[in-house]
């Protein structure tokens, strides 16, 4: 199964953006949707194939609402990602799945101590232990040699998510 990942937009909260709308809200209809990270929609697709003909459906949606698209091929590799445009150069043969893997993309994952302020808590306010998802933050773009990839710097997080970029992506 190919498993994609939308992260929203700062600004904002993307769930609520393409369920609400009738055309992406049926796309997505069939899928089961879940949140791996803070603002993100992911779900899974029978092939690399389909998450681009998914992508490629919701486009109108993804332009407006979505800061990175990422999609993970486990044929590729089980643990890391591919950007939306090199999984679609994957799919149409521009690029061969044994040379993805030089142009990275890392992503911090912060995770929050689960307590935030809740005005309209049915107790009468005060803190309330939510469920708070790891959110990602502050890409770096590095390239892999030796078959080992830098570390991340950016911040002190205990995980981080790699993104595989196209050539053209990492010179951006």
């Amino acid at each position: 199964m190919t498993r994609v990942c939308l992260v929203g937009s700062p600004d904002v909260v993307l769930k609520y953006e393409l369920l609400s709308r009738e055309t992406s809200r049926e796309a997505l209809s069939t899928y089961d949707l879940s949140e791996p990270f803070e603002n993100t929609v992911a779900l899974d697709t029978v092939s690399v194939g389909a998450a681009i003909s998914l992508l490629n459906d919701l486009n109108w949606y993804l332009v407006r609402f979505v800061d990175t698209v990422l999609v993970r091929e486990p044929s590729i590799s089980e643990d890391e990602w591919l950007s939306r445009d090199l999984a679609e150069a994957v799919r149409s043969n521009r690029i061969a799945p044994e040379e993805t893997g030089t142009y990275l993309k890392l992503y911090g994952v912060e995770t929050a101590d689960g307590t935030e302020a809740d005005e309209t808590a049915s107790d009468g306010g005060g803190a309330v232990q939510t469920e708070r998802k790891p959110q990602l933050v502050e890409p770096l773009y590095v390239r892999r040699s030796d078959g080992d990839h830098p570390e991340y710097d950016l911040r002190d997080v205990e995980e981080t998510v790699v993104v595989r970029v196209s050539e053209s992506e990492f010179e951006l």
